[in-house]
């Protein structure tokens, strides 16, 4: 699966604080990722909108503050495992997380599929945790991957615990397009699905990100009953089909849901 680079956060010319270099220098590093893993300095330039003598004058910064590096084999940049240090501090001391490792850890071992929390950001839905399976699985979704909230589970049953006017608003301004050959991208549909999600209590994907996985979410809940992230279980087609996940995990989802948000409800058991 391919995704074009995010979109830059659009920046008011009128507010008179914001620094454009500190904005060009994130958006080159965020730039690398997926099979961009290196990068010339053309390619950084292009994809950030500078001229190649600003890309260098960045890059050199970069390269001082231990962010890149340069690639003697490639003779390209590439990331250093500094960055990695950004994504700790966020994680580090996070209260959900925190609240709900347990109960991941827990639905991993008794689903015996992999297991992982999103947060919204934007358009997309942000892995901040991930329990692999210990079966043969052909995906690798690494903390920080992000997806699309229209066409993801755990987008979708997000959305489903918001108010339906705002999880209209969110889907209608996203830009709907095909990951896979199965992604809805009819808005009429993806809001029917989300209604449908709102009702059950939990949704589920049908191979819409990557072909071969079928996932299904819950929403979990802060205090005032607002959706604050979604945990999923992903499984292959290999060994499931989407009905049978539905009827023998999505128990078990929507109990580890609940223990997320509240925190005090008993682990799950193995089906």
């Amino acid at each position: 699966m391919k995704r074009p680079p995010r979109r830059p956060r659009a920046a008011s010319a009128r507010d008179p604080l914001f620094n454009s270099s500190v904005q060009k220098a994130l958006a080159m590093l965020e730039s690398f990722g997926g099979e961009r893993r290196e990068r010339s300095l053309a390619e950084l330039a292009a994809g950030t909108r500078m001229t190649v003598s600003s890309a260098q004058r960045c890059t050199h910064t970069l390269v001082r503050l231990g962010l890149l590096k340069r690639d003697a084999r490639a003779r390209r940049w590439v990331l250093t495992p500094r960055v990695l240090s950004l994504a700790a501090s966020y994680l580090s001391g996070h209260a959900l997380l925190e609240q709900a490792t347990t109960h991941l850890i827990d639905l991993n071992q008794a689903s015996g599929e992999s297991v992982s929390m999103s947060e919204p950001d934007g358009e997309d839905m942000v892995f901040i945790a991930r329990f692999p399976s210990l079966k043969r699985f052909h995906l690798h979704t690494p903390v920080g991957r992000r997806l699309p909230i229209y066409c993801t589970a755990s987008g979708r049953a997000y959305l489903a615990a918001l108010a339906p006017a705002e999880a209209q608003r969110i889907v209608r301004g996203s830009q709907l397009r095909p990951l896979t050959p199965l992604t809805l991208t009819d808005p009429r549909q993806i809001l029917k699905r989300i209604a449908a999600a709102r009702e059950a209590g939990y949704e589920w994907s049908d191979q819409e990100c990557y072909r071969g996985d079928l996932t299904i979410a819950a929403a979990v809940l802060g205090a005032d009953g607002q959706p604050l992230a979604a945990l999923n279980i992903s499984a292959p087609t290999s060994r499931w089909t989407l009905a049978e996940l539905r009827s023998k995990l999505a128990p078990l989802l929507l109990q580890t849901a609940r223990a997320a948000s509240q925190g005090d409800l008993p682990r799950p058991r193995r089906p």
